[in-house]
């Protein structure tokens, strides 16, 4: 069994998911069940996927939740462009946010390419 908390790709996406509910504590009310809950989903989403890929036996399993894991990463980083433009949330915080988005798409698609490689 694998420990997914010791994963790289797993920590710096719990620390993006734990960013994307600072970033929204003070959007516009009227965002609370839009913009708001569609960044806490994809926040969620990374590291969660990275979770339940890691119990998969097969490396071909396991690389789709990677795959479904960086779609998420690129849903957010959208997110939180379109939040940024409009001036929302904590400016400073999206812009740390999108650099570790970054950084996580990079490591999840090499590591997607190393499960490719394997299977």
């Amino acid at each position: 069994m694998r420990n997914f908390k010791e994963l790289k790709i797993w920590q710096k996406g719990f620390q993006i998911a734990m960013n994307s509910f600072r970033i929204t504590e003070t959007f516009p009310t009227q965002e609370k069940f839009g913009l708001s809950l569609q960044i806490h989903k994809a926040g969620i989403s990374i590291p969660s996927n990275v979770a339940e890929g890691s119990s998969r036996t097969s490396d071909k399993d396991y690389n789709r939740f990677i795959e479904i894991s960086l779609g998420s990463c690129f849903e957010l980083e959208t997110q939180l462009l379109i939040s940024r433009s409009l001036n929302y949330g904590n400016q400073g915080l999206i812009i740390e946010t999108l650099g570790l988005l970054t950084e996580e798409e990079k490591m999840l698609t090499s590591f997607s390419e190393t499960l490719s490689k394997e299977s």
